[in-house]
């Protein structure tokens, strides 16, 4: 799944200028259109301003199967539940905050954007120059009847403390798709993956590091290289362990790079482009951060039937992705009630279900209804979905988002124009 778009420089520069010339603050108390506070109100008053409103949520709009999740099950049920219109606006993550920020920049009082999807490198940028309203998310009752609010990945996105600036909507796992027809018996490891595309030259590739997924496979490069993530956790960002390590993960790339699809002279744009090159049978594996979102490809007919998935053992990242409220949204009553709504049990199953989009939920199992519990025990994802005991067996945290952008900056170099 596809959460961001990294951050370009022209856009950090951007950032750095509102640093220095916005006196506003995101903790400060902020109005909603209505002119009331919303941190000084009750729930039932926040439903009320919600009641009758429009909501429009910005978000990625790359993958059909969560599209039709958010227009033909969370619109309808939205309007139904709390008589809220929700309208969902595709624009990359990376293009919301730039328009957040030039707003921002002019005093923009009041914008166009109530939700934004967002996570990681994203998050932290959006945090550090006040471009979201909050705290919020413990006015949610859903955030506080069904979610591990004690959890690391809750409490921290890609190593930035949340402080209510987010609530969590769900959780993905980094997995490999391929065609069992083609490939027998998956790769088990990172050196297993690299013979198999030595061995089968032209029908392996992986996205350009600017792109979320891309990044995530490099990643999975750089843990293995550096020998887990225990180092890259303890101290946030550290140059010093990269220095140590970086080389080993850069020939592992420069050495799969001549059997990659077109030799590596070029790499897909974006997990849309690689997931086309997959469906048209010109390479034999893809990829993606949600460990179900091959269930709708196969259902419409976009990926064969043989579609299957697998982690390797040594590693497979997972994280939380979070939905925020910008600083200047028109309707933020409105959007909170409506995020609450997408955390809702209901919202969150039918998410969870292969139908249209089959991640995993953001909520804590032990805490939902019991009517809730049976049917999360009763549902079957799909049969290119791996068991939750194999996705939690090699399940490990994503690190602190610096190195998403150290990747993104480096790999050119270090790789692409090295062959």
């Amino acid at each position: 799944m596809k959460m961001t778009r990294l951050l370009t420089l022209p856009f950090l520069i951007v950032l750095l200028i509102i640093a220095g010339c916005s006196n506003s603050n995101s903790n400060s108390p902020t109005k909603n259109s209505a002119g009331e506070d919303l941190k000084e109100q009750d729930w039932e008053d926040i439903t009320k301003l919600a009641d009758g409103t429009k909501v429009r949520i910005f978000m990625w709009g790359g993958d059909e199967g969560i599209n039709r999740y958010m227009d033909e099950w969370v619109a309808p049920n939205l309007k139904e539940a709390h008589n809220i219109e929700l309208e969902r606006v595709p624009m990359d993550t990376n293009e919301i905050l730039q328009k957040l920020s030039t707003e921002k920049r002019a005093n923009k009082e009041e914008g166009t954007i109530d939700i934004v999807w967002i996570n990681g490198e994203n998050f932290k940028n959006a945090k550090e120059f006040d471009l979201l309203y909050g705290p919020f998310s413990e006015k949610l009752p859903s955030y506080q009847n069904f979610v591990d609010t004690e959890s690391l990945d809750i409490q921290y996105d890609f190593g930035t403390e949340v402080e209510g600036l987010e609530a969590p909507w769900g959780k993905v796992q980094f997995v490999f798709l391929y065609d069992e027809e083609k490939v027998q018996t998956p790769p088990a490891s990172l050196e297993e993956l690299k013979d198999w595309i030595k061995e089968n030259p032209g029908k392996f590739t992986y996205p350009d590091a600017n792109d979320f997924t891309g990044n995530a496979f490099l990643r999975h490069v750089m843990y293995d290289a550096v020998g887990g993530p225990e180092k890259l956790l303890e101290d946030g960002y550290s140059e010093e362990v990269l220095a140590e390590h970086q080389e080993q993960m850069w020939n592992y790339l420069r050495e799969i790079q001549p059997s990659l699809w077109r030799k590596g002279e070029t790499y897909p744009a974006t997990l849309t482009d690689l997931d086309r090159l997959y469906s048209q049978g010109e390479v034999w594996m893809t990829m993606g951060y949600n460990e179900a979102r091959a269930e709708s490809l196969i259902k419409d007919g976009v990926f064969p039937e043989s579609t299957k998935s697998f982690v390797l053992d040594s590693v497979s990242i997972g994280n939380t992705h979070f939905l925020a409220i910008p600083f200047n949204s028109p309707n933020k009553a409105g959007a909170m009630a409506a995020i609450n709504f997408l955390m809702s049990p209901d919202a969150q199953l039918a998410k969870y279900e292969s139908t249209y989009w089959g991640e995993n939920m953001a909520l804590d199992p032990t805490k939902l209804p019991e009517e809730a519990k049976e049917k999360l025990a009763n549902m079957d994802r799909g049969a290119s979905v791996l068991s939750p005991e194999k996705l939690s067996e090699s399940l490990l945290p994503e690190v602190d988002a610096e190195y998403v952008n150290w990747l993104k900056e480096h790999w050119v170099n270090e790789v692409v124009q090295k062959q």
